[in-house]
């Protein structure tokens, strides 16, 4: 960080949508700089508006609310000094790699002479020398993507936005690419001067980032930043990086608060609806079992996508699942099963859709399509209806997943049942006697 004065500045910036007579908060009064020098990290779950604040930093989508200034001026418009690499790769297929980057250049205007040279020179850069005639689809995921690096840079932004860039590549592909970028930054074999990337990966975060930008959901705000003064090359294995991974683990997955705070509330009722996580019951059988397995029946939350192969983002969308349940709780980055967890982990197959049953009851959300469907003429609903009334509550597409999330966890616990041909759910007669609830 230095004294100067910021490269980019966001000043208070808010998005609102609005679906009917709803409004949705999806980021909520952001404040951050990014200086010249600075390789940024904006790092939190799915669904944190990440990838929103980056369109508005760009100038592809005006805030609701708030300033964006770049060097001090007020922002109108796309930002012409910024650029973004999307994480899928965005090329032209009927274009050769020379052609997709060269693109970029005939957008600007640049003469000729200039395009070639510069274009070339670009391609040589990222790696790609002798694949100036070849067509996307005779690249690998790695070297197409590289395509999309040199097409970004070959117009010289000073703000170089990468949107999940390697989340689209293969373990090797992905690892690959991250140090031939960071070879290219620090060495300064690139123009840009500043660096800000969206990822939901830590790992990735702190292995490439000068700062974290830390952000949670529910409305999409910033919690935390943190500088990482690790020198380059960065080790995973170093007891200073797994401690900063552990750090970020904890405030992301935070700590488990009394069961009122925990579940939020129903449609219709005082405070706000929780979502529920997008998580499969296989995905939550198998970590479940995982953890009971484990000494004390417990874990390091950092050191869980390692164990497990998945990445970050599922890691925390199933400790939230867990411990909206009640199998675990969570503490100070580590997660712990609890009596209820460790019975059901070793339940049998019915004795596990029992527990099941029982812990989704008390979900605000399941508890209110449950009563919709016993006030229901034969307990039957369409999904159109359930869809409608729940886009009250969520933008469409989160109401969409919501209802799906719903559907599966009730099938599974055989509290409701779904014909999918007519489209209509069902309260099924196991569920009927609490009519008088």
């Amino acid at each position: 960080m230095t004294d100067q004065k910021p490269l980019l500045q966001l000043i208070h910036v808010q998005q609102l949508y609005t679906s009917g007579q709803r409004r949705f908060v999806a980021v909520q009064d952001v404040n951050l700089a990014i200086h010249e020098g600075e390789f940024v990290a904006l790092l939190g779950p799915s669904g944190c508006g990440k990838s929103t604040l980056l369109r508005i930093i760009t100038g592809l989508q005006k805030p609701s609310e708030g300033q964006v200034l770049y060097r001090g001026t007020p922002l109108q418009g796309v930002n012409p000094y910024a650029t973004i690499v999307f994480q899928t790769f965005a090329l032209f297929p009927w274009l050769t790699v020379k052609e997709n980057v060269e693109l970029a250049l005939i957008a600007r205007g640049v003469p000729a002479e200039t395009r070639i040279s510069r274009t070339l020179d670009l391609i040589d850069r990222v790696g790609l020398d002798g694949f100036e005639t070849a067509y996307p689809r005779e690249l690998s995921g790695g070297m197409r993507q590289k395509v999309g690096f040199a097409r970004a840079m070959a117009v010289e932004p000073e703000l170089l936005c990468l949107d999940e860039p390697f989340s689209a590549l293969d373990v090797l592909s992905a690892e690959s690419l991250r140090g031939e970028l960071l070879e290219l930054w620090l060495s300064g074999k690139i123009p840009t001067r500043a660096i800000l990337m969206v990822t939901h990966n830590i790992e990735e975060a702190i292995l490439m980032a000068d700062r974290l930008i830390i952000m949670d959901k529910d409305p999409g705000r910033i919690v935390a930043e943190m500088p990482i003064t690790l020198t380059h090359p960065r080790q995973r294995k170093s007891l200073e990086f797994q401690d900063l991974v552990d750090q970020v683990y904890a405030l992301l997955a935070g700590q488990t608060q009394p069961e009122p705070i925990e579940l939020g509330s129903a449609p219709g009722e005082p405070g706000k609806t929780r979502a529920l996580p997008r998580i499969t019951i296989n995905d939550l059988a198998g970590f479940v079992e995982y953890l009971n397995e484990q000494p004390g029946h417990r874990a390091d939350i950092y050191q869980l996508p390692e164990d497990l192969g998945i990445d970050s983002d599922h890691v925390l969308r199933l400790t939230e699942t867990t411990e909206l349940l009640g199998f675990a709780t969570i503490e100070k980055g580590d997660i712990q099963l609890t009596p209820l967890g460790e019975t059901f982990a070793e339940a049998s197959i019915l004795a596990r859709k029992e527990i099941f049953a029982t812990r989704i009851r008390r979900l605000p959300l399941v508890r209110w399509l449950l009563n919709l469907l016993r006030r229901a003429e034969e307990n039957r609903l369409d999904w159109d209806f359930v869809l409608a009334a729940l886009e009250l509550e969520f933008p469409p597409d989160e109401a969409e997943q919501q209802l799906d999330i719903l559907i599966d966890w009730g099938r599974y616990a055989e509290i409701l049942s779904y014909d999918d041909n007519q489209g209509v759910i069902i309260l099924e007669p196991v569920a009927t006697p609490e009519r008088a609830m």
